[in-house]
């Protein structure tokens, strides 16, 4: 007598709940899972006027920087490369000397820097030059805190109060966005 051997049967595993834990998995990832949104450049804006017509502005204050499609820099109409952006807005803004050059500003408080771009300017470009001109801003009040102070400007900050900040108050960041043309 023969006994005829049978073949073991291979071993399942029982997949009857593996949808269920796929379903769980997925869950858990879309909860624990954090998702960067780009907030765009962080620039608190001015409050609105309370005249309906703009305050006149002397031309000698006034710094217009324009961006072509290109990328590049005109200075009140002088060309200028980005990396010479942040001393020629730090020379305007101060003017340390209050010499009688029509082309710098008459003092900190009024200065005003426009930044106005080309519909094709690179984004690249235009966040380098509002990087360069925000950081002359920094540069300027980091130099009037360390020489009243003996701080830089950040730990000075996180000393006084918002409105009782005069390093703030002697070189406020006037700085304008302009908007392309229509043309462009």
């Amino acid at each position: 007598m023969f006994l005829n051997k049978r073949g073991r049967e291979g071993a399942e595993i029982p997949s009857s709940s593996m949808a269920d834990i796929a379903f769980l998995l997925l869950v858990f990832f879309l909860v624990v899972t954090t998702i960067d949104v780009d907030t765009g450049i962080g620039m608190q804006l001015p409050p609105p006027p309370d005249d309906s017509e703009p305050p006149p502005i002397r031309e000698r204050n006034l710094m217009n920087i324009l961006v072509n499609s290109q990328g590049m820099v005109l200075i009140n109409q002088e060309p200028a490369g980005i990396h010479e952006v942040k001393d020629l807005v730090m020379n305007f803004v101060d003017n340390a000397n209050r010499s009688q050059d029509p082309n710098l500003s008459e003092s900190p408080q009024q200065a005003i820097v426009s930044i106005k771009t080309d519909r094709q300017t690179p984004y690249e470009i235009f966040v380098s030059m509002l990087d360069e001109v925000i950081g002359a801003y920094r540069e300027l009040r980091n130099q009037a805190a360390r020489e009243q102070f003996g701080v830089d400007y950040a730990t000075f900050r996180d000393r006084v109060a918002r409105d009782e900040d005069i390093i703030r108050q002697t070189y406020p960041q006037n700085i304008s966005l302009a908007e392309p043309d229509q043309g462009n």
